[in-house]
């Protein structure tokens, strides 16, 4: 595939207000609910920079930071780091604020996923290169590399 896109083009951010509904039960944000708005905007993100349909394959890491509370605004983004032949690593930040303020918001999870463009059947689909353009888009995609190497090492130990 001779295409390439930006880590911009693929940026998606997801805001949600935390209610009840979306609490353990200390009274904060359950984290499968975290989990889930992060696979949604990273899903989003690397169906963006594929073109196509993309499904979760792993999910490297995922840091709680600091709880989430009912009536928080999280706001989730998500952007491709790493675009391999078929797979892409996606990068997200959540941030929560009270929902009828503003201001800087708190840093509550980071998480890094990959995803694998699908055809309509299913079968792992091309993707276009990644072309890093800012500083920060290069240290984002070094680092990146530097987990799929550690992912394709752990493969070949039989881990």
């Amino acid at each position: 595939m001779d295409d390439k896109k930006t880590p911009a083009e693929s940026t998606v951010t997801l805001a949600h207000i935390m209610s009840a509904h979306d609490t353990n039960l200390y009274g904060t944000v359950h984290g499968g609910v975290v989990m889930k708005l992060v696979d949604d905007a990273a899903g989003a993100a690397a169906a963006r920079h594929a073109g196509c349909p993309a499904v979760t394959a792993s999910v490297d890491g995922m840091s709680f930071l600091a709880p989430a509370r009912v009536g928080d605004l999280l706001t989730v983004s998500a952007q491709v780091e790493y675009a391999g032949r078929t797979s892409m690593d996606v990068g997200v930040r959540v941030t929560a604020e009270r929902w009828n303020t503003s201001g800087p918001g708190t840093e509550v999870v980071t998480a890094h996923l990959t995803f694998v463009a699908v055809d309509a059947d299913g079968t792992p689909h091309a993707v276009p290169a990644l072309e890093p353009v800012t500083p920060r888009d290069k240290e984002r995609h070094r680092r990146a590399a530097e987990r799929r190497a550690r992912r394709a090492a752990a493969r070949s130990d039989g881990a």
